[in-house]
């Protein structure tokens, strides 16, 4: 059996092939155009022109999120209860600047003349206040015809409490050849703004990542194909055609369930995740496991899926410095993305980034990147960076610094706003440093945030890939279920919960390959708050869930309230389908490994250069020590060793670093 994660990236694109013969890597620019011209050159490099019928594919894309980014969703029509058309550009009142007096609105993601109000009304305990009427089916139609519209998402009052009225319009129009999302199925619980913006934007990137998985699995053939899900487990690429939402971390989500697999095997509980790539960086907090959150927005719109608690910022080896109009030096959030890139890599980019800025301070050789297959321009680099620093005015050396200085502060910022701002001590966590460009950042940032420790995993460059090859099918449910007080301890909810998760376990069994059927994991959750506040909390469902609330709101917020009923608005349930898994490599420890530099190299840590020996990473045997200064390179990374840092290699051929 061969599986193979492929993550697409904005920069670049990854592989990771499991099989018997161990993990093979490799990397090579995306396509923007077309994400699946870069995975099909890939799957020509293993193998050739004929795929292996026992191929596994699982696929982290990022087709969704710039989709949505880019506003090229599908034309789609939104319909809802007649009186709430505005809900949409209404929004909510939060400012997200508050003094901010030029704030500026995302960009809509349809027009007001594409929505449709519906002459029906359904109340907060699922009764029927008035009817939909016989006509609403030939209406929509209609309309549907007259805008051209290529997807369907409605939305109505309370349907959380009582679907029927969903069901009658999504049954009348099935003779249409487009996907309909209805509300009750994506988001079945109340508030009304967040139910219909997941249910809107998963209505809108559905058509687009249909015809995008289609696309690769007619050039697949009959080759499993699996998709990276944001809560970090897998589904069936046929499955997340109407769950398209569901992907927009797709590749992050990989990153973190990496590093938290491996973390495990190296018994480390504590980490943050520190994935810092050519377009952005991604971080978040793991506590024992992974972080998800129900919170999330993308470019304004929130969206109430369960999804992997990741932090981005514009911040990658990609990001753009520039003189802004008030003369200061700016890095990012623009980047130069795949095409045309940075400036060394001579495709015609023409502006400077990060990893221009640290080729010219030495901490990337022009000749070993990318394993050597791509020669790095130093004398197009050395130039804009002289034209840079006159702008500045200051010393090229200083304009570079500088540059590596503004791109730690904002990563230094993301992990502060995972940790800190959460009641997290950083000073309590690894760092698992992973991605192109985070071995050249992540010790500067360890230094800035008195983390101790920092983990760089043997295939840092693509763990997001190998941690997709790990991942595991899963499903997601959710119920409204309004109790409170003592309410919490009569059968309904007990009852509901079961009925939930026997509904989530025959659909599970669709996801088993012969021999998975018993090994299915459910995960029960209550979203619990004290009356009369307007936020919940996602707490296990044990027998001490009560006392659990408790403990999670003192954590969260300092204070618990002991004598205030406890009121509960929905119930969650996951079931994970448990898949037998290959350990991942190990090396045994020799005794007093050697390395020999393969040369050295002037590095600039602040204004004058220091000759720095470079080791290959290939060349470090488990066991072995070293301290810094040192710059190591691997084929798709490379890491920078300040003099106070001291690194040992582990049976995993991790790097352990740690400050002195």
């Amino acid at each position: 059996m061969y599986t193979l994660g492929i993550d697409t990236g904005g920069t670049f694109t990854d592989f990771v092939l499991q099989s018997a013969e161990g993990l093979k890597t490799y990397k090579l620019p995306s396509t923007p155009d077309d994400p699946s011209r870069a995975i099909m050159q890939g799957l020509e490099h293993f193998f050739g022109q004929q795929l292996p019928v026992n191929l596994e594919i699982i696929h982290g894309s990022t087709v969704a999120t710039n989709g949505f980014l880019e506003r090229k969703g599908a034309k789609t029509l939104l319909v809802t209860t007649h009186g709430f058309e505005d809900i949409l550009f209404i929004g909510r009142q939060n400012r997200p600047k508050l003094y901010d007096f030029n704030v500026t609105r995302p960009a809509e993601i349809i027009s007001r003349s594409m929505v449709a109000g519906v002459k029906e009304r359904m109340l907060f305990d699922g009764s029927v206040l008035t009817p939909l009427g016989k006509t609403v089916g030939r209406r929509l139609r209609a309309i549907c015809r007259e805008n051209g519209s290529e997807s369907v998402a409605v939305c109505l009052l309370h349907s959380y409490a009582n679907d029927v009225h969903e069901q009658i319009i999504k049954e009348q129009l099935s003779s249409l050849p487009i996907p309909v999302t209805i509300s009750s199925e994506i988001l079945p619980e109340f508030r009304e703004y967040e139910r219909l913006t997941t249910t809107l934007i998963n209505a809108y990137l559905g058509p687009l990542v249909s015809s995008y998985i289609k696309r690769l699995t007619r050039q697949l053939g009959s080759i499993a194909l699996h998709i990276q899900q944001s809560n970090g487990s897998i589904l069936p690429a046929a499955e997340i055609e109407k769950r398209a939402i569901y992907t927009v971390l797709s590749g992050p989500a990989g990153g973190v369930h990496g590093a938290h697999q491996l973390a495990g095997e190296m018994q480390i509980d504590k980490i943050i995740t520190f994935d810092m790539g050519g377009t952005s960086t991604d971080v978040s907090l793991c506590d024992g496991k992974p972080t998800l959150t129900r919170d999330h927005q993308i470019d304004g719109y929130p969206i109430r899926i369960e999804v992997m608690d990741i932090h981005t910022v514009g911040a990658g080896g990609g990001s753009l410095a520039h003189r802004d109009a008030g003369g200061l030096l700016k890095v990012g959030p623009e980047s130069a993305g795949a095409r045309p890139g940075p400036i060394c890599y001579g495709v015609g980019g023409k502006k400077l980034t990060v990893t221009d800025a640290n080729l010219f301070l030495g901490r990337l050789l022009p000749d070993q990147f990318m394993g050597g297959t791509m020669q790095l321009q130093t004398g197009k680099v050395a130039a804009a960076m002289g034209k840079l620093a006159k702008q500045l005015g200051l010393s090229p050396v200083a304009a570079a610094l500088g540059i590596i200085r503004i791109v730690n502060a904002s990563m230094a910022k993301a992990i502060r706003a995972v940790s800190l701002e959460r009641g997290y001590d950083p000073k309590e966590f690894c760092l698992f440093a992973f991605g192109g460009a985070s071995g050249l950042h992540c010790c500067e940032l360890a230094r800035e945030l008195a983390i101790q420790k920092i983990i760089i995993p043997a295939r840092a460059g693509i763990l997001s890939a190998q941690g997709m090859v790990f991942a595991e099918p899963s499903l997601d449910y959710m119920q409204a279920l309004f109790l409170h007080g003592k309410e919490l301890n009569s059968p309904a909810l007990a009852n509901t919960m079961q009925t939930l998760v026997h509904r989530g376990f025959i659909e599970a069994k669709t996801l088993c390959r012969n021999g998975d059927q018993a090994d299915i994991d459910v995960s029960r959750f209550l979203n619990l708050r004290y009356q009369g506040q307007s936020y919940e909390l996602c707490i296990p469902y044990e027998k001490n869930f009560m006392e659990l609330f408790h403990q999670t709101h003192e954590h969260n917020y300092g204070y618990r309230l002991q004598d205030t009923p406890l009121e509960l608005i929905s119930i969650q349930c996951s079931l994970k389908l448990n898949r037998k898994k290959k350990a991942l490599p190990r090396q045994k420890k020799t005794a007093h490994p050697k390395i020999r530099p393969l040369c050295e190299q002037p590095i600039y840590f602040e204004h004058t250069p220091v000759d720095v020996p470079v080791f290959k990473r290939a060349d470090m045997a488990a066991g072995l020590t070293l301290s810094g200064p040192a710059l190591i390179v691997d084929n798709y990374t490379t890491i920078l060793l300040p003099a106070s840092f001291s690194l040992a290699v582990d049976e995993f051929h991790n790097l352990i670093i740690q400050g002195s």
